[in-house]
Order: C-alpha cells, then structure tokens, then sequence
C-alpha cells in the first residue's frame, strides 16, 4: 500500500519541475493523470529514444501515470476539466500565472470549483515581480542566480548540462506539496503552492551571494577545481582516466600530506586553513596531479581510499549502467516500453522509506493511453466517448 493511495492528481505539467513533482507523488501511491493536448504534450518528444518518438526525459518523469487526451479549449473540454478537478485533491501545472488564467487552472477558478484543492505550480521566476510573466527553461535559473557566474574556464562561463534548477524545484514542490496534504488533514483548507526555477537555482548558490555580500568578492571561474577548498580538482591517471578528490578540514589534509609523501606541507604557513589552502591551491593541486600521473585509476582510488579521503572515478554514461553498486542497490529499474529496443533504465523513488517505499509500478503511458478509463470513469458511456473523439475534444 503506497502512503498516497487514495490521492488524485491532474498533471498539466510539462518537461521536467511539474512532471517530475507529480512523478514522485505518483511513485508514493497516488493516482496521477497526465492531461495533454491531442497531438501530446511537447515535452513527450524531446531526446528521442523509442520507436513512437517519446524521448528519455519523458520516460522518467511519466512513470506510474495514466494519460488523458483532451482539448481544454474548447466548451466541451472545459466542461470535462471542471469534472476532473472536482474528483481530483491536487493539480499540477507549469505555466506563467496568464496562461494558467487562459488554461482555468488558476487557484480562484480551482478552488470555486473544489474549496480544498491542492494548486502546485512552477514557473520560471515565480509570481509577483517583474520577470513573472517571462518563460524559462532551467538554464534561465542557472544563469540568473549567480552559478554560472562563478563556474567554468577562466574566459568561459559554463552552464551545467544537468538540469539541476528543474529537478530542483521539482523537489522543492513535492516538499510543498507534502506540507499542504498535512495542512489539509488537520484543517481541512487547500491552498496554492508555488514553486520556481529561479529561487530554486539561488537557494544551490546562496553561500556565493552571502560571501559576495559580506566579502565584497567573487572568486575566479577554476574549472573543475574547489571552490573553497584545496587540494580538490578531476585529476588524470597513467591510464587515460579521471579521478576526484577533494580534501576539507585538517585531519583530511593531515592524511593526504603523508599520502603524496609531503609530510613538511602540514606545517607551511601558506596551507594553514582551507581557505588558505584554496588560495595557495595551484601548488597543492599540482602535487597532486604530479602523484596521479604515473598510476592508474585502480591504483589512485585504492591508495585515497585506504587513506580515508574522499574520492570517487570519473564514470562514462556506460559505466554507470554496468557499475555494481548501482546494480547492488537496485537505483535503475529496468521497465520495459513499447518500441524501445529494451527495457528502459529508470531511475527509482530518490529517497527510500522502509514501511512505504515508492515503487514504479508501470511505465510512462502512451499518449491518450487511458482517455477512455478516464472518460468511463467520469459517466461517459462508450457512444459519448466516440462522440467527443470525432468531434477533436478527446
């Protein structure tokens, strides 16, 4: 029995912050219905990788849902829609606070509709202030909140390629979400939860702001090396591989002085504290990509880790699907879909609860998959079904 059972959700979210919310609340147990226009939702279609075009993205962040069909605009389907928020506890969306207005998903409509509805909605910049009306993808949030700012070459921002400010918010919404059913429980009172990539992307770099505002400096771009602290970098092995490590703190550094045989290190005035260390870091990097260079990746990681200094290899996109620790503990679940070439790797529930764990209990659904169950389920007999799908409601 999932903890969420008995839940309904509509999800009108597309790409990853709503989706991926919902996809969580789907894995606890909840009923969520994904509501897509007819030609499907565009997010189904990006990253190609089955034969009917739905792409990997989609695949993750759909699991355990069923799809509806609908056009919302139409009389017809904003008829249906009000069936479905009446029978539904929360929805779903992301859209700038205008087209949730033009869409009648706006809390006032909802909730004149179902007074205890649970609203939860992403958006780019967040509702009230000037950007509010602007769409944005997660890049918008990486590079308005200072991160990329700080991150890349010397002479080349770089923004991160995972979408770290929508899975984020995703998250974050979930949270929200979670607090606003407890809230409902003891007070029986929906209420609008808000989420957005932009505060999202700052609370990951709050600590560059706060030193920013209170130092008055912003560190140099450094690549792949530590922020604050020293040695720290992707350091390259005799074999042609790629191993991380980062020493913080005084007994860590201790241990790696007497690792690379440079016992003297502990005591020099330059390498005091981290943030000395992280000043002087160019020499203390370059000693430790001088230990590297001559041994193998096997030979690097068994040395840190025998020193208790935490390192980790650099893993290609193959070797993590081989890697036997993500086998051991079951983080990809191999869920089969139509048209793919085998089954998908998806990843599990991000967090395990040991009396309710989430499970994916089915794949990503095929588009309109389940608009007659839906349909059926609401009062619509067979002949009414047929009615709405040749007349393009459904």
């Amino acid at each position: 029995m999932g903890v969420l059972d008995g839940i309904r959700v509509l999800d009108y979210g597309r790409f990853i912050a709503a989706p991926w919310c919902s996809a969580i609340l789907a894995d606890m147990g909840a009923d969520v219905l994904r509501v897509e226009k007819r030609t499907g939702g565009e997010d189904r279609w990006v990253q190609s990788v089955t034969d009917g075009g739905e792409g990997g993205t989609f695949l993750q962040c759909n699991r355990n849902k069923r799809s509806l069909t609908l056009d919302s605009t139409t009389a017809e389907g904003t008829r249906i829609t009000r069936e479905l928020v009446a029978s539904a506890d929360i929805v779903i969306a992301n859209m700038p606070a205008a087209g949730m207005r033009a869409s009648g998903l706006d809390y006032e409509t909802l909730r004149a509709i179902k007074p205890d509805i649970i609203l939860a909605s992403a958006t780019a910049y967040g509702e009230g202030g000037p950007y509010s009306d602007r769409i944005g993808f997660d890049g918008a949030g990486q590079v308005m909140s200072g991160a990329v700012y700080r991150q890349g070459l010397p002479e080349q921002p770089i923004r991160t390629v995972v979408p770290y400010a929508d899975f984020g918010t995703a998250l974050t919404l979930a949270i929200g979400v979670m607090m606003a059913l407890y809230h409902r429980d003891r007070t029986g009172q929906g209420q609008h939860v808000e989420g957005a990539l932009l505060p999202t992307a700052l609370m990951l770099s709050n600590a560059f702001l706060i030193e920013r505002d209170l130092l008055g400096v912003d560190k140099p771009r450094m690549g792949n090396r530590g922020a604050s602290v020293a040695p720290c970098d992707l350091y390259r092995t005799a074999d042609d591989q790629w191993v991380l490590l980062q020493i913080a703190g005084q007994p860590m550094f201790k241990r790696w002085c007497a690792l690379v045989g440079r016992g003297e290190l502990f005591d020099d005035p330059r390498f005091a504290d981290d943030d000395l260390r992280w000043r002087h870091g160019d020499v203390l990097n370059d000693i430790m990509a001088d230990w590297c260079a001559d041994k193998t990746k096997a030979e690097v990681l068994t040395a840190l880790q025998n020193a208790k200094l935490p390192a980790a290899p650099m893993l290609s996109t193959q070797e993590v699907l081989e890697d036997p620790h993500v086998a051991a503990m079951g983080y990809l679940n191999r869920v089969p879909f139509p048209g793919a070439a085998k089954d998908v790797p998806i990843i599990e529930t991000p967090f395990r609860l040991s009396e309710t764990p989430g499970t994916i209990r089915h794949r990503a659904p095929l588009l309109g998959e389940h608009t007659d169950e839906v349909l059926t389920d609401l009062g619509y007999d067979a002949a009414q079904i047929d009615r709405l799908r040749a007349d393009g409601i459904v």
